[in-house]
């Protein structure tokens, strides 16, 4: 059986979705801080709680048959981190020590980890690489790593073996619209982006307009939600099968600026999206574009949603659903 720590929110709840296609048994642990419990089957066996809880994880590791863990919970924000620094480490590195101390005491030895590509800070080419030297500009990003070097650490002691994800840009939402981004204060841009285009929001604020980029504005790599999820489910396989930990890039290789998002979005809908240009945020990166050699050799892996579209297409799917429940709860 899995353990899925954050598999409310929602990266977590599109892997959940990912595990029931693939006949996984799974476990949901979450708080619901950012999460949904209806975003978890009814089918799903579900805990309400904290991930750092020592008490809680006894009674979980005691209960079901855990065999691997795959660890989403955490905050995820970035602007949010430099304003609340000591929240981040306790949220991520605190809680987490925790967490792995209880796979190290119940002998849990596989664990998939969600990283960031944040941890590489400002790269010295936009493409990096997951041996590139990892400089963090944000307590969200210096959290994360942390958290990488626990795992090694642990690794090393208690023979746990591990898979490191570095996201990059995660867009999109369930093809199905089963899963969606939700959270209202979500930053994800291609979010902020259809929030605008079915009237939650009245314009896109662009953070930074005089960037060294073609068109000034920041540049990332998105990678559909539900692509990653199904990445997770080869890492989880991964670990069943080969004893050396990996740490992976997760994205598509590719970069799209902000301006041209925006436009995408706007040729979709068929109308311009109104804008704003503002200052730049602190610690957003001016461009930085996903290597990833290593995700395609280590995992017989290929993305089904490789299109900026797509993913516009079901974020937008999403957010008119989410419209039309406000208005139906009002």
């Amino acid at each position: 059986m899995i353990l899925v720590t954050g598999g409310a929110g929602y990266i977590g709840s599109h892997f959940v979705l990912a595990c029931l296609a693939h006949n996984r048994s799974i476990v949901v642990l979450d708080d619901l801080s950012t999460g949904f419990r209806d975003a978890v089957p009814p089918s799903v066996p579900f805990i309400q709680g904290d991930f750092g809880a020592p008490n809680l994880l006894k009674k979980v590791f005691e209960t079901y048959d855990i065999k691997a863990v795959v660890h989403f919970a955490g905050k995820v924000v970035v602007p949010d981190s430099v304003a609340n620094p000591l929240g981040y480490y306790d949220s991520i590195v605190t809680k987490t020590r925790c967490l792995l101390a209880h796979c190290a005491k119940f002998g849990i030895d596989e664990f998939v980890f969600s990283s960031t590509a944040a941890v590489y800070g400002t790269p010295t080419s936009e493409s990096v690489v997951e041996t590139m030297n990892t400089l963090p500009m944000s307590p969200y990003g210096r959290a994360k790593l942390m958290v990488e070097w626990m795992l090694a650490d642990v690794a090393q002691a208690h023979g746990m073996r591990y898979v490191t994800l570095r996201y990059f840009n995660v867009a999109g939402a369930d093809p199905r619209g089963r899963a969606g981004l939700r959270s209202p204060n979500a930053t994800h841009l291609l979010k902020r982006i259809c929030e605008v285009a079915v009237g939650l929001r009245s314009h896109v604020d662009i953070y930074g307009t005089d960037y060294d980029t073609p068109d000034g504005t920041c540049i990332r790599d998105f990678i559909h939600v539900s692509d990653l999820a199904n990445i997770h489910l080869y890492a989880v396989d991964y670990l069943a099968f080969k004893q050396r930990s990996v740490t992976l890039n997760c994205g598509y290789g590719k970069g799209t600026s902000v301006r041209e998002a925006i436009d995408a979005a706007s040729r979709l809908i068929g109308q311009q999206l109104p804008y704003h240009d503002d200052a730049r945020r602190t610690g957003d990166i001016p461009a930085i574009i996903a290597d990833t050699t290593m995700l395609h050799e280590t995992f017989d892996w290929s993305p089904k949603y490789n299109n900026l579209d797509m993913m516009l297409q079901t974020a937008l799917q999403s957010e008119k659903f989410l419209g039309f429940s406000q208005q139906i709860s009002a």
